[in-house]
């Protein structure tokens, strides 16, 4: 990788949002350089076994996937560095400055595309980990809903987003969900709740509050969950339940506490962007993917953001003068 010379493009990401982004400006004769913190690029997806929401594909393995739009990315002239954590971003008379490892390297670049991505939020529970690589755990319904058809499972949680894709989950997929949260009241939107309670009156949903996961037990393989252990936080008395798989709904945390104080984020550091340009308050710095501002944290919008950024980037290099007049966004504080 060469430091020295200015770059056209550094994205800082080599999940599908950045890999989106670096196909449509290799492709415009851009010289992008992807650095991804990872020794291997694809973010989340990589642990997904099979996809089956992504257009044109009826069913693809996350690893596979990736690999393929690495291929694509580097077969048009992007570099791909892996093991590149970025760690500061800072503008010094018009140029980009990236911070790679603590300052161990430096690259310059005229734009940047931030595609850091996120983590779902885990709890820490013994047997979470292990049944998460066995994919018996997911964290999103939208993903791995279908994969539970017939079945009985476990959510866990009490915002939004718990109780609208528990819901989801029992009226269309599974045939029995327990839905636990450690609070006698859920903290999502009264409405959610009662959309959940009425499912309730004709699905199999049993809501048991205020309930904790304390462990996934994995049955004889390691490959299935034997059963969990549930435990009530006021009786302290814990309880054995039989499920064949685990949706944990706790959140999400963006990758972007590095970038604080370099572009406007909310409370939860999500990075504020204009939702039709993908443009940051940092003058010639692009966000897409899950890590940006009322994001979908979907494979296919994540891909759509980063074509966004890309096409941008002609635009901005034609006359960067434009950036802020340009931004259509409002409320986003800048």
């Amino acid at each position: 990788m060469n430091n020295e010379k200015l770059r056209d493009c550094v994205i800082v990401g080599g999940g599908p949002a950045g890999f989106a982004a670096a196909l449509y400006a290799a492709r415009d004769r851009y010289d992008v350089l992807v650095l991804e913190k990872n020794g291997l690029s694809g973010g989340q997806i990589l642990l997904t076994e099979k996809v089956e929401n992504y257009p044109g594909y009826e069913q693809v393995g996350g690893p596979e996937l990736m690999q393929t739009m690495q291929k694509q990315v580097e077969n048009f002239g992007a570099e791909v560095a892996a093991g590149k954590a970025v760690t500061s971003l800072r503008a010094e008379d018009d140029v980009l400055v990236v911070e790679i490892n603590d300052g161990d390297e430096i690259v310059r670049a005229r734009a940047v595309i931030l595609a850091p991505g996120s983590d779902y939020r885990t709890l820490g529970v013994p047997g979470e980990d292990d049944m998460r690589q066995a994919t018996r755990v997911s964290y999103c319904a939208t993903c791995d809903g279908a994969f539970y058809r017939d079945m009985h499972v476990l959510a866990v949680g009490g915002g939004n987003t718990a109780v609208e894709d528990s819901t989801y989950l029992a009226t269309r997929f599974v045939k029995n969900l327990t839905l636990v949260h450690r609070r006698r009241e859920f903290r999502a939107q009264k409405v959610l709740v009662e959309e959940l309670y009425n499912a309730a009156d004709e699905h199999d949903i049993d809501i048991k509050l205020p309930y904790v996961l304390e462990r996934i037990v994995p049955a004889d393989g390691g490959e299935q969950i034997d059963h969990v252990v549930l435990r009530n936080v006021e009786t302290d008395q814990t309880e054995d339940l039989k499920v064949d798989g685990v949706f944990i709904f706790v959140g999400m945390v963006p990758n972007t506490g590095w970038l604080r104080g370099a572009v406007d984020m909310d409370d939860n550091g999500y990075i504020a962007a204009d939702p039709i340009t993908m443009k940051t308050s940092m003058p010639g710095v692009f966000v897409v993917g899950d890590c940006r501002q009322a994001a979908a944290l979907q494979l296919a919008t994540a891909t759509s953001d980063g074509v966004i950024a890309a096409m941008q980037l002609k635009h901005y290099f034609r006359d960067p003068s434009t950036w802020q007049s340009e931004t259509t966004a409002e409320g986003t504080g800048w």
